[in-house]
């Protein structure tokens, strides 16, 4: 462990660490449930805010085990990680992606929850480093425009996590196809970013799908503006 002890912080964020781990390894349940892994791949993270330094500096996320069964994850098998991606609290070792997440969290500090997974349908167009264009009206509401494709990039270190950044900043999609990696998607928390995942799987495989019958027709871009202001601002509940 080479950063703060959990219990360096206060009962409050410990207090909520206990919570997210919950949801977090909840979450970790619909990714087999809606076929974006296989064995022990991709994984889900949420921020764990510390009230009690507004800049976000010292926020902590909560990830998965890197290595650990879907079947066997429970909430003490979460890892707690420090923005750094240092290891705060856990038995287990954490994610491959733990740097990547990690820098996300640092450099976008809307986003509160980070997810990866290795869906087949993304998959096959970040192997081919080629974006999924918005020619459906879902892509429009969700995504605001085409899913990008982010620079090719090596486990291991915070380089994902760079690609990711540069890639989604300033873009309107929350989320992004690492080119022969997979898509990572971001939201306001864990199950919002959950939520994009299986979204960008389901338009992966629609336009892949219609491509194979001809040429889909593209959306004109007032009116993917107009799809996305009215999903994003009216549609569901209050």
């Amino acid at each position: 462990m080479t950063g703060k002890a959990l219990t360096d912080y206060s009962r409050a964020v410990q207090d909520k660490v206990a919570r997210v781990r919950a949801v977090v390894s909840d979450l970790h349940a619909e990714l087999p449930r809606w076929d974006l892994v296989v064995w022990t791949a991709g994984n889900v993270s949420q921020r764990v805010p510390n009230l009690g330094v507004p800049d976000g500096s010292a926020d902590l996320f909560v990830i998965k085990p890197s290595g650990v069964s879907y079947d066997d994850l429970t909430p003490a098998d979460m890892v707690v990680c420090d923005l750094d991606g240092h290891l705060v609290d856990g038995v287990r070792a954490p994610s491959s992606d733990t740097a990547a997440h990690a820098y996300v969290y640092r450099h976008l500090p809307e986003v509160g929850g980070v997810v990866h997974t290795h869906s087949t349908y993304a998959t096959a167009w970040a192997a081919r480093g080629e974006e999924v264009p918005c020619v459906l009206t879902m892509m429009a509401d969700e995504f605001g425009g085409p899913i990008p494709v982010g620079p090719f990039a090596i486990i291991g270190d915070d380089s994902i996590g760079r690609g990711i950044v540069e890639t989604l900043r300033g873009h309107r999609s929350p989320a992004v196809l690492m080119r022969n990696h997979g898509p990572f998607t971001i939201g306001r928390d864990a199950k919002a970013a959950v939520k994009t995942a299986v979204m960008v799987e389901e338009v992966a495989r629609t336009v892949h799908i219609a491509r194979q019958l001809g040429d889909p027709l593209p959306i004109e871009q007032a009116h993917i503006d107009a799809l996305y202001t009215r999903y994003q601002t009216a549609y569901g509940q209050p």
